[in-house]
């Protein structure tokens, strides 16, 4: 199960708090999945070709753990095979950071997750960098141009990231997310 975060709504569409939907909607390109239903406060598509659910939460960010826990204990997925994806404020812009399991670090979202199902599920962060002004108004807002600019890349190494999970396991994807950064080539 892959689950991204994000807020619902057209307003908050591109902002650095909805990287976990863009990361999963690219997934869901790359696995030709096309089939979403809206269920348990969630957009939900499975791929059974992989046994695998994809999960974006309708709820805002903090209420994310109820349609987790519901879509989980659907598909009896336990959560070492729940992968959450997610922005992160203590990253720098675009570095990537996957662990196997871990604490909120003061993510809403991860924290209502937590409280649902237990620390024991592994997540990838995507940092947008620390703001000056305050966290949250940093976190609703678009993305500056330079870093629209970079974003593509960002989203492609964050879903070959979840690929490798996928495919490979935890330490293959770790090595592959927590030493990926951007760099000339990734941006063409």
């Amino acid at each position: 199960m892959i689950v991204g975060l994000g807020n619902p709504g057209r307003e908050y569409e591109r902002t650095r708090h909805n990287l976990g939907y863009m990361v999963v909607d690219e997934l869901a390109r790359r696995l030709g999945t096309e089939k979403w239903k809206n269920k348990d406060s969630a957009r939900q598509a499975y791929d059974s070709a992989r046994a695998l659910v994809l999960v974006e939460p309708t709820s805002f960010m903090n209420l994310s753990g109820t349609p987790v826990r519901l879509i989980s204990s659907w598909y009896r997925t336990p959560p070492e095979s729940v992968l959450v994806v997610c922005d992160d404020l203590d990253l720098d812009f675009g570095r990537l950071r996957m662990r196997p399991f871990g604490g909120h670090g003061g993510h809403n979202g991860l924290r209502s997750i937590i409280a649902t199902i237990g620390e024991g599920f592994p997540r990838l962060r995507i940092g947008v960098g620390r703001p000056r002004e305050d966290a949250v108004d940093h976190v609703l807002t678009p993305f500056d141009k330079r870093e629209q600019a970079e974003l593509p890349s960002v989203i492609a190494a964050a879903a070959d990231g979840v690929q490798r999970w996928l495919d490979e396991g935890i330490d293959a994807a770790m090595r592959f997310a927590n030493t990926w950064q951007i760099t000339t080539d990734s941006r063409s």
